[in-house]
């Protein structure tokens, strides 16, 4: 488990630093999508834009689990970033999540910014099968819509619309490492700009 945990976390950390590059350079920043966060996907009743307690809500007694608690109970960043991971097999609502492993949920302000979702498996043949059987009873286009991330064509795709972007991965022995990852674009455009006028602030101040 905890060498599945890293190889996710290394895997998100090479993606999103490729994300905050100007105009990705995997990927075409236009928004292929015209939805909304209104029509923003809704994962076993996880969403974008949550607080906390409105999570741990879908996952009773996890606000007594003490990873989960000291998590919380660290003081947001200078930028307004905190972050918890939620594992379901842990909780009585497990059943409802089955196949997920655990959920790492990124903070804006108290808000649910960035979410991940972790799967079991299955092992696709390609994110394609992933991206199909994801878009299921959802307003979301076909996989064909997608754009592949170049040089991992088969085991990544990206859908970014209007207001959040959506990354889906096929990868790792028996699909361990499939994900889901949903994107606040709106918050994470504030978090570049809180970024960027630090750097500023910063500079001006090291100057004679």
């Amino acid at each position: 488990m905890v060498k599945q945990f890293l190889a996710i976390a290394l895997l998100m950390i090479g993606v999103s630093a490729v994300s905050t590059q100007t105009n990705d350079s995997g990927t075409s920043s236009k928004a292929i999508c015209d939805l909304t966060m209104a029509q923003a996907p809704v994962i076993n009743g996880i969403r974008l834009g949550m607080t906390p307690e409105q999570v741990l809500g879908l996952f009773p007694g996890s606000s007594e689990d003490a990873e989960v608690r000291s998590s919380l109970s660290r003081p947001a960043s200078q930028f307004g970033v905190s972050s918890f991971i939620i594992r379901p097999d842990r909780y009585k609502s497990k059943e409802k999540f089955a196949g997920i492993s655990q959920i790492t949920f990124t903070l804006l302000d108290g808000r649910v910014s960035n979410l991940s979702v972790g799967y079991n498996g299955p092992e696709w043949p390609h994110v394609d099968k992933f991206v199909a059987k994801f878009v299921e009873g959802t307003n979301l286009p076909a996989a064909d819509a997608w754009e592949a991330y170049v040089g991992m064509d088969t085991q990544l795709k990206i859908l970014r619309c209007e207001d959040f972007e959506i990354r889906v991965f096929a990868g790792g022995q028996g699909g361990n490492l499939n994900y889901v990852l949903l994107v606040d674009l709106t918050a994470e455009q504030k978090l570049k700009e809180r970024r960027a006028k630090a750097r500023e602030k910063a500079l001006q101040e090291s100057k004679p």
